[in-house]
């Protein structure tokens, strides 16, 4: 009997859609997109239309031949990938590649992992959208017409190894541009005069001047601000009015994707890419006492909207939960914002009757904790208002007009479960404090006369949770881009985070500057949403694919051509400065080295200086002084010792580089540390006879070399003891790229077998696992078993030296 063919993305939500539809359909995975443009070229016909030039991702060949053999003996296909832009896009491909009779292909979506919404969706399946597939399709060759062309112009002009997108780099135009307001801001000085006062009955409260003589009092020096305490330090101060009001704050609505991210980074502290995965993870289904089921629903969202169903559920569980009171007569409606694709939901749990508390067995802590947030986000969106008493006074004194405000919470409503984050620039939720009970002509008592000199602050630096409100704000990218933003952003070290904040490196803002001069359009913030507007038409059918990208490369092919003669040639030349060489006199130049920037003379290579420089706070290159001669000569050679800078900071190598190339590491205190004497291991070098032994590296870790280096450069990874899980190799330490310890198999790269863990050589006492791993958490250190269906583990308790 044959079956009906069914195609999602994950092999996750294979699991969880096979439990429920049962033997009558095979159910299979594409793992993502299966053809795509190639990766070593264009790719994309410019002559014939912008025709893309497919073909099969390297190592899906054989997802694919898998499939079409399923879809042989499939009596119908049905394609139920994401329900957007990217999932239409993998549906045709699928078709395009599987082939046969189109009839046979059916679309379904699924917005939510759960038994009725996944029978729902396979009884009434849609016809494959067309005029999505052209907008993804618009979207991938407009991205690869601006990455794979600018970026081997900035190979050429600056480094290799750069990279530019048609997004990515007007998100970091963004964050360069607050960084330079920053540095530009010039601090305005300004002061507030308050008076603390007493009515008859407690609590004391600030009263603060807002006229003086019938004028709004804002003074910017001491001297105003002191005349006007002055003037009411012996006045008589009255209530002159009192106005009382109730103020209803309405709940925040469910989440969408920016939002999710953002308060996921404000209220837990995950990067956009992190909430991502766990919001995929939680959407595919995980397993719980109900079996493997989806927990929410679709998680790339910018639509408000809520099924019915799921609002009389919560409206059910709220007056159940915290009494009739909190559920409010109508439904609340959220707005959406202009061009939100309103047939998706938000996001929310597929039942709010499945509460945070029932999956604490079930759920990893991130995945609990991102799941919490978003339940509590969407049942605290259905309740009632928060109700307020608010009182506002305002009192005379002589020539003064003072005003106090305050306000009593009447009644919780959504605040009872969710109190909604702010970022830094944004306004406190509720500053008023309690007032006592007043009445017009009241008569009051000074306590004290307050002034505070203030300065206005510089705006702030971007978080993640603040880019992504301003790329959702400026119309730049959509919900399904902002994590890949963020994290290609910082990947190519253009931004980095300091602590929260996000700070553009000095390449980072070369890169800006660079392309914001030589393709204004591209990176201008209007030009880039209005493009996200054309897709959405093409979504729509209202606009034709092909049409766009032929209004959008006339002018891009000009602007690059131009590029290519006019931009500045950093590499090899640097970047210009005011700063005199101080060998020859001519002009020093910013360069690029592999730890950084540095300055050199423009007139290498007759003159060879070099130093290095800071920044001050307004972004102007400061010479830093030379180190001082450290007065050692090398080991070696004989030739005077110099202090340089390396990746892992300053070091001392000789002068005569590259005829004699010994360095010497410093201690914290800027002194030579003394070489630690090589550690015998009792084993002969393979390549030459000499003896091997253990060396340390710069980055604190340690490896097996040739005691004959340099003459024999022999060398390998320091074993730990335990054999590779995966081939049967030997784990070794061994260094990442920045610096950080890892073991992965010696037998690498034809083993890629690796863990950041240290492997102990211990057998699992619960299942027989051949070896523990240390791992390393704020709450301790423990041993654990690697096989993830065991769970042993015990407090760690060190006996040996782990290097």
């Amino acid at each position: 009997m044959s079956k009906s063919l069914l195609i999602v993305e994950s092999p996750a939500k294979v699991r969880t859609i096979k439990k429920i539809l049962g033997r009558d359909f095979d159910v299979r995975a594409s793992v993502g997109h299966v053809i795509d443009l190639p990766p070593s070229r264009l790719g994309v016909d410019l002559e014939n239309g912008f025709t893309p030039e497919y073909q099969v991702i390297k190592g899906k060949e054989k997802v694919v031949r898998e499939l079409k053999k399923a879809a042989k003996g499939a009596d119908a296909i049905y394609l139920a990938q994401d329900p957007d832009r990217e999932g239409e896009a993998i549906a045709w491909h699928l078709a395009q590649e599987l082939g046969g009779d189109r009839e046979r292909y059916q679309r379904v979506l699924f917005h939510e992992l759960t038994k009725s919404a996944i029978a729902k969706a396979v009884a009434d399946p849609q016809p494959l959208n067309r005029h999505r597939f052209d907008s993804q399709q618009a979207r991938r060759v407009l991205d690869r017409l601006v990455g794979y062309q600018i970026s081997p112009l900035l190979w050429d002009k600056v480094k290799r190894g750069l990279s530019a997108g048609r997004v990515q780099s007007v998100a970091l135009r963004l964050v360069v541009e607050r960084e330079r307001a920053i540095a530009a801001f010039e601090p305005q000085e300004y002061w507030t005069l308050a008076a603390k006062l007493a009515a008859d009955q407690p609590p004391v409260f600030l009263g603060r001047m807002a006229k003086f003589d019938g004028k709004k009092f804002s003074p910017t020096t001491e001297a105003e601000t002191m005349a006007a305490l002055e003037a009411v330090k012996n006045a008589e101060f009255v209530v002159a009015k009192v106005k009382t009001s109730e103020r209803k704050k309405k709940a925040p609505p469910p989440f969408i994707t920016s939002t999710l991210q953002q308060e996921a980074f404000r209220k837990l502290g995950f990067a956009p890419k992190r909430t991502m995965g766990l919001a995929q993870r939680l959407y595919e289904g995980l397993q719980t006492n109900e079996g493997q089921v989806g927990l929410i629903t679709y998680m790339r969202t910018d639509s408000h909207r809520v099924a019915s169903e799921a609002v009389a559920e919560v409206r059910g569980l709220i007056a159940e939960t915290y009494g009739k009171e909190y559920v409010p007569a109508k439904p609340p409606h959220f707005k959406a914002r202009k061009g939100a694709q309103e047939a998706h939901e938000a996001i929310r749990p597929t039942s709010s009757r499945r509460t945070p508390q029932s999956l604490e067995g079930y759920l990893k802590k991130d995945e609990l904790a991102l799941y919490r947030l978003i339940w509590n986000r969407f049942v605290a969106s259905q309740m009632a208002p928060a109700i307020y008493d608010r009182t506002l006074a305002e009192i005379t004194a002589g020539p003064a007009l003072l005003r106090a405000s305050g306000q009593v919470l009447r009644f919780k409503g959504f605040t009872v479960l969710y109190a909604e984050s702010k970022d830094e620039n944004g306004t406190k939720e509720d500053p008023d404090g309690l007032l006592p009970p007043l009445a017009p002509e009241q008569k009051l008592t000074l306590k004290e006369l307050l002034p505070k000199q203030h300065f206005t602050q510089p705006p702030p630096r971007f978080t993640e949770a603040s880019l992504v409100r301003e790329l959702e704000e400026r119309g730049i990218g959509r919900p399904s881009t902002y994590a890949s933003i963020l994290a290609t952003v910082q990947s190519k070290d253009y931004v980095k985070r300091q602590k929260k904040h996000l700070v553009p490196s000095p390449l980072g803002m070369m890169v800006s500057d660079l392309l914001v001069e030589n393709f204004p359009q591209v990176m201008d913030v209007g030009f880039t949403a209005g493009l996200e507007e054309s897709l959405d038409q093409v979504e729509e059918g209202g606009r034709d694919w092909r049409e766009l990208l032929s209004e959008f490369y006339g002018p891009f092919s000009q602007a690059l051509e131009k590029a290519k003669q006019d931009m500045r040639q950093i590499k090899g030349k640097g970047l210009p400065t005011d700063i005199d060489c101080p060998t020859c006199g001519k002009k020093m130049a910013i360069r690029l080295g592999r730890n950084g920037e540095f300055l050199a003379c423009s007139g290498y290579p007759e003159c060879k200086t070099t130093a290095d420089f800071t920044r001050s706070a307004k972004g102007e290159v400061v010479l830093e002084e030379p180190a001082p001669d450290p007065g050692i000569d090398c080991d070696k050679c004989g030739a005077p010792m110099v202090v340089k800078k390396g990746r892992y900071g300053p070091f001392l190598a000789c002068s005569a580089y590259p005829k004699c190339r010994n360095i010497r590491p410093l201690d914290e205190n800027g002194k030579p540390a003394a070489k630690a004497e090589p550690e015998l291991i009792g084993e002969k070098c393979p390549k030459c006879g000499g003896e091997l032994v253990i060396k340390p590296t710069r980055a604190g870790g340690r490896f097996i070399s040739c005691s004959n280096y340099p003459d024999c450069r022999y060398s390998r990874g320091v074993p730990v003891g335990v054999d590779c899980p995966k081939c049967g190799g030997a784990l070794v330490e061994r260094r990442s790229r920045r610096g950080k310890q890892f073991y992965g198999c010696d037998a690498y790269p034809k083993c890629d077998y690796a863990t950041w863990d240290r492997p102990v050589p211990e057998p699992c006492p619960d299942c027989g696992h051949p070896f523990l791993l240390h791992k390393k958490y704020k709450k301790g250190q423990f041993l654990r078993c690697p096989n993830k269906d065991c769970g042993y583990q015990r407090p760690f308790e060190q006996t040996t030296d782990e290097g």
